[in-house]
């Protein structure tokens, strides 16, 4: 039986077809979003994108487009707007920013990323709450906050530290790109995702023959993350597949 993610994207996507108008979801979890990326590859008649108002962003909205919007002309900015903040004195930390929202009546599900520089932080939100957090968040933890609103296209993204990494497979199945990603033997792989360790796509994965697709994002407790760039799209001369992955740091 479908559950309610699954569900809610069927009526959003009629919906946009009824009215030939974009629809969208709130902010999806990244296993929410993955899960509808999955879906959506099955279902040549939907045009899905997702955006959570800048480049790598995790919590993201899932659009859906009629048929006359193309993806270049298509503006996030109608339904996701950003917020800059800024701590008179101190340094609080993404729970604290956090904190202070959810303590407005604001629904976790109706806030996106929070990117945190020191005493600045980035917010990234539904066009729909953007002035109440803008009225009303004055304090942070113990420190007080001053906010303006933030046009997307001027946010800074964060720069993260990635190790780009080449090894070649068999297959690309999950424990030989686990075991090539974080620098195991093929055996060690097989047993953390035997354990639990590991999340393909943000969800734990028991499976070690589950296929990895450029795209993915892979994790093993203990080790980080790291995604997929490349699932195989270069062969060796005796038909090993080349992977390439950034694993952050």
């Amino acid at each position: 039986m479908e559950d309610d993610l699954i569900r809610r994207a069927e009526d959003l996507a009629a919906q946009c077809e009824r009215r030939g108008a974009v629809t969208h979801t709130n902010f999806l979890t990244p296993a929410e979003g993955a899960r509808l990326a999955q879906w959506a590859r099955y279902r040549p008649d939907v045009r899905m994108l997702l955006h959570g108002g800048w480049d790598g962003a995790e919590r993201r909205v899932a659009f859906f487009l009629p048929d006359w919007l193309a993806e270049v002309d298509f503006d996030p900015g109608e339904a996701i707007c950003a917020v800059e903040g800024a701590a008179a004195f101190g340094e609080p930390g993404h729970r604290d920013w956090m904190g202070a929202v959810l303590g407005l009546g604001i629904g976790r599900e109706w806030l996106g990323d929070i990117l945190v520089d020191g005493k600045n932080a980035v917010l990234f939100c539904l066009s729909s709450v953007q002035q109440h957090l803008l009225l009303n968040l004055d304090k942070v933890g113990r420190c007080g906050v001053t906010l303006r609103a933030l046009a997307l296209d001027a946010v800074a993204p964060p720069q993260r530290a990635v190790e780009a990494c080449v090894f070649s497979v068999q297959s690309p199945r999950l424990d030989a790109v686990c075991a090539g990603t974080f620098r195991l033997s093929r055996a060690a792989a097989a047993e953390a995702i035997a354990a639990g360790l590991v999340s393909h796509n943000y969800t734990v994965c028991l499976k070690p023959d589950a296929p990895v697709r450029t795209g993915d994002t892979l994790s093993l407790r203990g080790k980080g993350k790291a995604v997929v760039t490349d699932a195989g799209s270069r062969e060796s001369k005796k038909g090993r597949l080349f992977i390439k992955v950034e694993r952050y740091r």
